[in-house]
């Protein structure tokens, strides 16, 4: 379900800042790698937020929101307008905001890297359906959002403007490196068979599992498992029965 482009969002004050702001972190896209989401720009928002939904087949309800830039998360919650909501400091005067979020994934006062989960995309609050609400501080100020040193526009309505993420692409962040097995194996936002699919892995493929955690059960070729493996790369779980290793839960691997 996408948002009209004229609905309000009463949780927004403050002031635009359309002035040149000081040099901040590389932000990037804050949802997973590879996904391409489509954004706009509410009128009678105060603040110069972007809401952003998926524009890739993907459902945006319950998609790992991800932290644009390192920093230390707090946990908000703000029924009237804003929903459960994370603020990220990033130093410097720097913060970014998550709005509507479903889930927390992460605690009040947690250092997080960027490209960390600190979320479930949803529509609590003030909201008329799923998207992802983000926004660019400095100082308390909004400023006009930058992701990967490049302005991003504001259009007024969604499907005029696209953004493929590149966050959590690799190139570092961790994890215990595996092999995948199978065709066409799905990577949830959560440890169910419910949850919504993040993307799909087309055949074989060298992924990085930052932790593990038990969830529904998984029957393929024979064998059972309730073992799902947190990627750094795809910003999701994947059943340890599509981990081409022997143990049900992987050695070496963090309990999330």
């Amino acid at each position: 379900m996408t948002v009209p482009a004229g609905a309000a969002e009463t949780a927004e004050a403050g002031a635009p800042d359309t002035a040149v702001a000081a040099a901040g972190p590389n932000f990037k896209a804050p949802y997973p790698c590879g996904q391409r989401w489509t954004y706009s720009h509410h009128s009678a928002e105060v603040r110069r937020a972007l809401d952003f939904v998926r524009a890739d087949g993907g459902t945006t309800n319950g998609t790992p929101a991800l932290a644009s830039a390192a920093g230390t998360a707090t946990r908000h919650s703000q029924p009237s307008g804003a929903g459960n909501y994370i603020s990220i400091d990033h130093g410097g005067g720097w913060q970014t905001y998550y709005f509507h979020l479903g889930s927390f994934s992460v605690a009040s006062g947690q250092f997080v890297n960027q490209g960390q989960q600190i979320g479930t995309t949803g529509s609590s609050g003030n909201s008329s359906g799923p998207h992802l609400h983000y926004e660019q501080l400095l100082n308390g100020v909004g400023q006009n959002i930058v992701i990967n040193g490049g302005g991003l526009p504001y259009p007024g309505s969604y499907n005029q403007h696209y953004l493929t993420s590149d966050n959590g692409c690799g190139g570092g962040g961790g994890g215990t490196p595996f092999t995948t097995w199978g065709t066409g194996v799905s990577v949830r936002a959560d440890a169910r068979l419910n949850a919504a699919v993040v993307t799909r892995l087309a055949g074989p493929t060298n992924v990085h599992v930052l932790c593990q955690k038990q969830g529904d059960t998984v029957n393929a070729e024979g064998y059972s498992n309730n073992w799902w493996s947190k990627l750094r790369d795809q910003g999701g779980f994947m059943s340890n029965i599509y981990i081409d290793h022997p143990a049900a839960q992987l050695p070496g691997v963090p309990i999330c």
